[in-house]
């Protein structure tokens, strides 16, 4: 966990720019219950921490072309920590992968795919298989449609005791 001890204003921030990542100075000051100068700095200290790690602007890719989402189960043949860091390298190079996780239980891997079609998602996995990164088995799942999908975390209800 991150050193930098959260106090109730600092949580009210993250919860802000979640929920608004364009949220002008004068509102964060507005929503925290403080004046502009300080929210500000409060906020360029949640970010020099690292605990802001970027701005996005979500898009409905559906609306800009027909796209295909896939859920990938992995898991890899062998199981040494030189094989997980070649396949986590040859993941992060990947475009088409925009999120990987690395989970406990029967598999390793957990992917999201998002592809042009389902043939672009096919030949994007056999040419990760020819690349030779250590894949033993994979499991596709075709996303039919998204019902949640990056929703803000509740900040202080992860912390618990944790906030001061």
């Amino acid at each position: 966990m991150n050193a930098l001890k959260l106090d109730t204003i600092d949580l009210k921030i993250l919860d802000a720019i979640q929920r608004d990542g364009r949220i002008t100075k004068l509102a964060l000051a507005e929503k925290v219950g403080l004046s502009p100068t300080p929210a500000w700095l409060r906020l360029r200290k949640l970010e020099k921490a690292g605990i802001v790690r970027g701005y996005h602007a979500a898009l409905d890719m559906r609306s800009v072309a027909p796209i295909a989402t896939v859920l990938v189960e992995v898991t890899l043949r062998s199981h040494r920590q030189a094989d997980f860091d070649r396949f986590e390298r040859v993941i992060r190079e990947t475009h088409e992968i925009v999120s990987c996780w690395s989970v406990g239980g029967g598999i390793d891997y957990m992917l999201k795919v998002v592809a042009r079609d389902i043939d672009a998602y096919q030949r994007l996995v056999d040419s990760l298989l020819e690349r030779e990164i250590g894949i033993d088995r994979y499991f596709t799942y075709i996303v039919t449609r998204t019902v949640k999908e990056n929703e803000p975390v509740l900040v202080d209800g992860m912390l618990g005791d944790n906030a001061a």
